[in-house]
């Protein structure tokens, strides 16, 4: 279950692939961890945005200002009570944005951008990649891609936190399936192939 009151700030992005081996993205300030981020991802992808990643991609990536503070449970809207209820316990909190921030001089707060370029110097954690057939779930202090983890799965669905888990050889690191999961024999997770690899080792 989704836990608000408990976020905290593990730095991670929401991008989209762009042309070649990269991405590009926005940040998201607090609670980046997989058990946090994907089931509202899976969640909004079935629901909110009909299946449709690239309606999905401009309200999460191109829509906004200047970065996420949290995601909230209005992703959520269009999800059946009890997947909600599931979800969240009966707690509901909005996604807030960063455009409150206050810069030393005063000046507007600029776009808080993150490509495979920046990610690094930009000391991100994780990163979720919005393709066609799942969401790439990246450990930045591990390497610099994933395994998919595809659009059908159950978003009750437990995902391991730990950072090494997730390895672009393997497939995502479920800790529970739900048991309402679609399709028993369907993998959870493949291994990236939207793109070519990036260099698979970071530190």
């Amino acid at each position: 279950m989704l836990d608000p009151e408990n976020s905290l700030s593990t730095r991670s992005f929401i991008a989209r692939p762009t042309t070649g081996t990269g991405y590009s993205g926005i940040h998201v300030q607090l609670d980046g961890v997989p058990s946090h981020h994907l089931p509202l991802l899976l969640a909004a992808y079935q629901y909110k945005f009909g299946r449709d990643v690239e309606a999905m991609s401009r309200h999460l990536i191109d829509d906004v200002a200047v970065g996420w503070d949290e995601l909230g449970t209005d992703l959520l809207d269009g999800a059946p009570p009890s997947l909600v209820a599931a979800l969240t316990g009966g707690e509901q909190w909005p996604s807030r944005n960063l455009d409150h921030l206050i810069t030393p001089d005063g000046s507007p707060p600029v776009r808080m951008s993150v490509t495979d370029e920046t990610a690094d110097e930009q000391d991100m954690q994780w990163g979720y990649i919005l393709h066609k057939e799942g969401i790439e779930v990246i450990s930045l202090l591990h390497e610099d891609i994933g395994p998919v983890v595809d659009w059908a799965i159950d978003p009750r669905t437990a995902f391991n936190d730990h950072p090494a888990a997730w390895s672009s050889l393997d497939p995502a690191p479920v800790i529970r399936a739900s048991r309402s999961t679609p399709s028993p024999g369907a993998p959870a997770a493949s291994p990236a192939k939207a793109h070519a690899p990036r260099p698979a080792t970071r530190r």
